[in-house]
């Protein structure tokens, strides 16, 4: 255990650990270090321990993340009595391994999205959180985009019956770090350690979104995956790839609505373009990641799109932070979500999204695979009582 310069939180707050401090452990440790100052009511928390394998680089991460001490052992650092929550923020392998250590030793858990790598892990994550919510530990799983506040406003807008019926959703996820074929191999490539490709990373997103916003459920699937590079250059040589590069699905939903789905890691010039449209009876809605801060309106029976800036008082996610006009950035959503956890362990509450959720989501992961396997065929979700194909 390694103890750096100093860390956010008053001795009193509850003590965080996150394992892993690359890319989302980067994003968390920004999160953790500024929600009691940007999210009112927020309680705040002690950044106390940042873990990973390599002393030296979480030492640095550390450093500049804001961390009082660095560990390389996850397991020893369950056995302190000052961590109050762990944060999950490793590769897919790890994920069930870690989440079910910490809840079964008494700490509240955020797991980074997707749940697990498998159906297995993600319903044995499951039955230890609904365990632990009985001895009051709680859990959640990282779908940030929940905390989009034009995201949350469009499911306002859905709720309150905006759009009239929901008939269709056009929902997209782009990006392109891996369309140069001399593009390295990764650990996301691997899908002992990733679970899938673009569908885990990306999809895990979209079929959340549809549940969020329209709350129902994706009760079938006809799905195609495919991988554009079988192969790439490793540090031993070429490896094969061994996930799917990109991912489409026509999917239908409890509600009777019918989702078009598309992710990839291969869309030339596409960086991070999450795209929503949903249309129904009486109005639209639009949404594109990259421009986070607007949302394109047709309600109440309108028949052409109004932007939206999604900066003004009593819109989702706003208080505590700037000024009407002031936009926020995709780093806010990982600091609602820690101020929305929070807010629930403080009031003795299950946050959400639960491990339920990240159950359903897999649930429909699954089904996308199972379908590509059949050449495309109808899917029904997996609702735990095993998979159907017609």
């Amino acid at each position: 255990m390694t103890s750096t310069p100093s860390a956010s939180g008053a001795a009193g707050s509850p003590g965080v650990a996150v394992i892993g401090y690359a890319f989302m452990g980067k994003a968390h440790s920004h999160a953790w270090r500024n929600v009691a100052a940007l999210r009112p009511g927020a309680p705040g928390v002690r950044q106390q321990v940042l873990v990973g394998r390599d002393a030296a680089a979480v030492g640095a991460a550390a450093e500049q993340y804001g961390w009082a001490e660095t560990a390389t052992d996850w397991h020893e650092v369950l056995e302190r009595d000052d961590i109050d929550i762990v944060d999950v923020c490793v590769p897919g392998h790890l994920h069930a391994e870690v989440a079910i250590a910490a809840l079964e030793a008494g700490k509240h858990v955020i797991a980074e999205k997707p749940l697990a790598n498998t159906m297995a892990e993600a319903e044995k994550m499951v039955a230890t959180a609904r365990a632990a919510r009985q001895r009051g530990v709680h859990s959640m799983v990282g779908f940030n985009y929940r905390r989009v506040p034009a995201l949350a406003l469009a499911r306002r807008h859905l709720a309150d019956g905006r759009i009239g019926e929901v008939r269709q959703v056009r929902i997209s996820y782009l990006q392109d770090w891996l369309a140069d074929e001399d593009a390295p191999m990764t650990w996301r490539l691997r899908r002992e350690l990733a679970g899938s490709g673009a569908l885990g990373d990306l999809a895990s997103h979209a079929v959340d979104q549809v549940r969020y916003l329209l709350g129902q459920e994706v009760t079938e699937v006809n799905a195609l995956t495919h991988t554009f590079v079988p192969q790439r250059t490793g540090d031993s040589g070429l490896e094969d790839v061994t996930v799917d590069d990109a991912a489409w699905s026509t999917m239908r939903t409890s509600g009777g609505a019918v989702v078009s789905l598309e992710v990839t890691r291969m869309a030339t010039a596409r960086k991070n373009a999450l795209g929503i449209e949903v249309y129904g009876s009486a109005g639209a809605l639009r949404f594109d990641l990259e421009s986070l801060n607007h949302l394109d309106e047709c309600l109440d029976g309108g028949d052409s799109f109004a932007r939206r800036l999604v900066t003004e008082p009593g819109d989702p996610y706003l208080d505590g932070w700037w000024p009407p006009g002031h936009v926020l950035g995709w780093d806010a959503t990982f600091t609602n979500q820690a101020a929305d956890f929070l807010t629930a362990l403080a009031a003795g509450e299950e946050p959400t999204p639960s491990f339920e959720d990240g159950l359903a989501v897999q649930r429909v992961l699954a089904a996308i695979e199972a379908s590509s396997a059949q050449g495309g065929s109808c899917t029904r979700v997996d609702t735990g009582l095993g998979m159907e194909h017609s």
